[in-house]
């Protein structure tokens, strides 16, 4: 028998598949489905990949870029760098950009050399090259100007305007700079001038921000990494800010990276909802062909011819579903590539990569296997008689299938833990919709048999839609998992955007300042004060505050120089970069301070500090440890009095670190300011400080808030329409549903018509049914959307949890009405046939 159950079952399978996939498209969708969303998120990421590998000397401006702030190099270091090979200066400050009618716009100023740029080249329109763009004419310095400074302030090509103290003239609008991605987001619009331009004007100056960068061409055979360390370790106290074209743009390179695992993430769960639904067109299948496997046992056929037939034609079906998920996403970023052409933020090569389609393979393979072979071992474990008799479905048996079934959903697991950049957040969220989905199939079993205790107390219709609900076929328990899952994405989608987007429109404008000025003189500050009254009214501590303002570097922790490589990476930022200090005195308001205690109003003595808990418990510190900050050329040791919780969308003085006042006594130190002040007077303000405070930049919160809101509002919007997969797999699940039991629902409502039942009231019961199970998937699906959302929102992001009634009612109002059209379709489908063929069919 062994010699030939193979070849038999091969030709009895062919034999099978040439009747088409009818029975099988809710299978094929399902499976595509998931596979598509999967397959396309790593083929769009790979296509940034590749495309930032690609430009990698042009995103960064050469091989090499070293930056340090506030300073200029030294001789010595310049030496050193340009040994390395062809070099570009260049150096960045803030200033107000003023047009001839007194408005003004804070900008960002960047000075080139005549070597700008190494690689790449700069877009410009309005000028033949960026030399002649940044030339004198009669005497005024040229300058190429971003499009969002020139709409602002309404400049045109031509057109004279004050930066600072220089007065520049527009030659060009610059529409794109070779190194803009490496430098990442910026708070104002750019002007590019000449190198000598900026030296000149001030704003260069010691005291303020400034920084300054040297890009270096290495040679072919040079190795950017080793050269970057060999810099780092000659200068160890230079604090260089070192990057390579390995690693161009780190930032874009991690939001690719976690935005790929979170779209592919919404795939998988897609994929395991629509488990269910080729759990169930597998079941309806079998059901189906059950006369024909009764047949088979009882001419002698054993079960491994059985389950050999039919894993064929599930195997070669689930071939063919996968292979329509990858055409589907595979094309997807070919097709957004030809759309989107050059308008991306982001270069990206399209085109089809392998290994992203093969690890959407994977796991469209293993979900077919993980969903399939249960049905299937149900169905060879079952013996002629109860076939013929069609006696309910028993559990699986314990065997070869079921062993399969449970390998192949531990494989899924696993490969998504291992496929995901961070493994343990990866774990984390497979478990929760583990969980998530076990909870379901119980709420839908637990509606099931609420619904037959309640069906006595009812009559006619409601009564045999209660019954409906209760019965083993019910859409309870084959569709309210899927379609359950599908909202709880959806609703954690919803919820997180909805929160964030309050934080950034609602929140945030009512508890964080409207205005944030920098670079006010020491010498100067109670006239500033009294100018800000002026326009907001009599100054107080909830809506104005004045501070000093520095930066300086940690570069020893309880004595011991700082060993970034025992700080997890992104904590880093704070021991490898200046961070902000300022100094207060008395403890101001909302310091938010932990543990410690603040020191008295006339401290003198050793420094102390104040200091950020989430940096302290980076480097292991606490109250009582002592820093060593470099500040304005000098090391200061200063003991930890407090540790803060910073809200840094919050007003008060989101410094890293605050010192007692005799710490830097004597130091003429800049101020910065925050105001509190409604949208009509900071136009006033900005043009009273424009006349009287020049120097002084003053950033619009306002307006950042309103930008991010909008950016926020485009990215949720492309999530969101992800997310919808999830809701679609459910549809999908639900529609499987009503295509298996049609032949059990025609002869159903064929029984009821002969028995007396009006058209309306199998329709009403059809109703009940369905209803019943998208308002409990949908109420059980937004539960557990609450669930996943608010850890995001409040732990993960730090945000005020504010919930959007309106899309979770819509979201609610959706399940509960796509289902019941389902129950519609359903109803229509079964009251369509006549009762006599469909009773003397069975």
């Amino acid at each position: 028998m062994t010699a030939f159950r193979l070849p038999l079952a091969f030709r009895l399978a062919a034999r099978e598949l040439r009747s088409g996939v009818r029975g099988f498209r809710i299978f094929l969708a399902c499976l595509a489905l998931g596979v598509a969303a999967i397959a396309a998120a790593g083929s769009t990421a790979e296509a940034f990949r590749h495309g930032l590998a690609s430009q990698a000397r042009e995103i960064l401006g050469g091989d090499l870029s070293v930056s340090v702030e506030n300073r200029d190099f030294t001789t010595k270091e310049r030496a050193a760098i340009e040994r390395l090979g062809p070099v570009t200066y260049s150096a960045g400050a803030r200033a107000m950009a003023a047009n001839t009618a007194g408005d003004r716009r804070l900008v960002m100023i960047r000075g080139v050399d005549g070597r700008f740029p190494l690689a790449g080249a700069v877009k410009l329109d309005g000028s033949p090259s960026l030399a002649a763009a940044l030339a004198d004419h009669d005497g005024v310095a040229g300058a190429a100007v971003e499009p969002a400074l020139l709409d602002r302030l309404h400049l045109k090509i031509g057109d004279r305007f004050q930066a600072g103290a220089m007065t520049l003239v527009v030659r060009a609008r610059l529409l794109g700079e070779p190194d803009g991605l490496s430098r990442g987001f910026a708070i104002a619009p750019r002007v590019l001038v000449r190198a000598d331009v900026l030296e000149q004007s001030g704003l260069l100056a010691p005291g303020g921000l400034s920084s300054r960068t040297v890009r270096v061409a290495l040679p072919a055979t040079q190795d950017p990494r080793a050269a970057g360390q060999a810099l780092q370790k000659a200068f160890p106290d230079a604090n260089f800010r070192i990057r390579d074209r390995v690693d161009a743009a780190p930032g874009a390179r991690r939001l690719i990276d976690q935005l790929e695992y979170f779209l592919g993430f919404i795939g998988l769960a897609s994929l395991v909802a629509g488990g269910l639904g080729v759990a169930g067109a597998v079941s309806a299948y079998l059901s189906a062909r059950a006369p024909a496997i009764a047949v088979l046992k009882a001419l002698g056929a054993r079960s491994g011819l059985i389950r050999d037939l039919h894993l064929i034609q599930i195997g070669v079906l689930a071939l063919l579903g996968v292979s329509i998920g990858l055409v589907i996403g595979g094309a997807a970023p070919l097709i957004l590539g030809k759309l989107a052409g050059s308008s991306l933020p982001v270069p990206a090569l399209f085109k089809i990569y392998p290994a992203p389609l093969a690890k959407a393979a994977a796991f469209g393979l293993l979900a077919a296997a993980a969903f399939s072979l249960i049905p299937l071992a149900r169905a060879r474990a079952t013996p002629p008689s109860a076939l013929f008799r069609r006696a309910p479905k028993r559990r699986p048996p314990l065997g070869v299938e079921t062993l399969g079934a449970g390998l192949a959903g531990a494989g899924l697991a696993a490969l998504a833990v291992v496929a995901a950049p961070t493994p343990i957040a990866a774990a984390i969220m497979m478990a929760g919709v583990a969980v998530a989905f076990g909870l379901l199939a119980l709420i839908g079993r637990a509606a099931a048999f609420a619904a037959g205790r309640a069906r006595g107390l009812t009559r006619g219709p409601v009564k045999l839609g209660l019954a409906n609900l209760a019965g083993p076929s019910s859409a309870a328990h084959t569709a309210s998992p899927a379609i359950g899952l599908g909202v709880a994405l959806l609703a954690c989608v919803v919820l997180i955007q909805s929160a964030l987007l309050a934080q950034v429109s609602d929140v945030a404008p009512r508890t964080a300042p409207a205005m944030v000025f920098t670079e006010i003189p020491a010498d100067r500050t109670e006239a500033f004060d009294a100018t800000v009254a002026e326009v907001a009214g009599p100054l107080n501590a909830a809506t104005y505050l004045r501070m000093p303002f520095a930066t300086g570097r940690i570069v020893a922790v309880k004595g011991k120089p700082v060993d970034t490589q025992a700080i997890k990476p992104s904590q880093r930022w704070a021991f490898d970069n200046d961070i902000s200090l300022s100094l207060f005195a008395r403890e101001p308001a909302n310091a938010g301070v932990v543990e410690g205690h603040w020191w008295p109003a006339n401290a003198s003595g050793p420094p102390q500090v104040a200091m950020s808990v989430e940096i302290a418990q980076a480097a292991g510190l606490k109250v009582g440890d002592t820093i060593t900050v470099l500040v304005l050329g000098r090391e200061i040791e200063a003991r930890i009095a407090a540790l803060r919780k910073i809200d840094f969308g919050g007003f008060g003085p989101n410094f890293a670190l605050i010192f007692n006042p005799a710490t830097l006594e004597g130091a003429a130190l800049r101020n910065v300011a925050i105001v509190r002040l409604d949208k009509d007077r900071e136009a006033s303000l900005t043009r009273k400080l424009g006349e009287r405070f020049p120097g002084v930049n003053v950033i619009s919160v306002r307006e950042q808030l309103e930008a991010a809101a909008a950016l926020f509002d485009r990215l949720a919007l492309a999530v969101r329409g992800a997310a919808a997969v999830a809701g679609l797999a459910g549809v999908l699940v639900l529609a499987g549903a009503i295509a298996a039991g049609a032949r059990a629902r025609a002869r159903e409502a064929a029984t009821l018509k002969v028995l007396g039942a009006t058209r309306a009231q199998i329709l009403v019961a059809y109703l009940i049914e369905y209803g019943s199970v998208g308002l409990i998937a949908g109420s059980a699906g937004v539960l557990f959307g609450f669930a996943a959302a608010w850890p995001v929102v409040v732990k993960i992001f730090e945000a005020r949890w504010s919930v959007d009634w309106s899309g979770v009612l819509l979201l609610l109002a959706g399940a509960t009405t796509l289902t019941t059209v389902g129950g519609l379709i359903a109803a229509s489908l079964a009251l369509s046939q006549r009762p006599a063929p469909v009773l003397r069919g069975d």
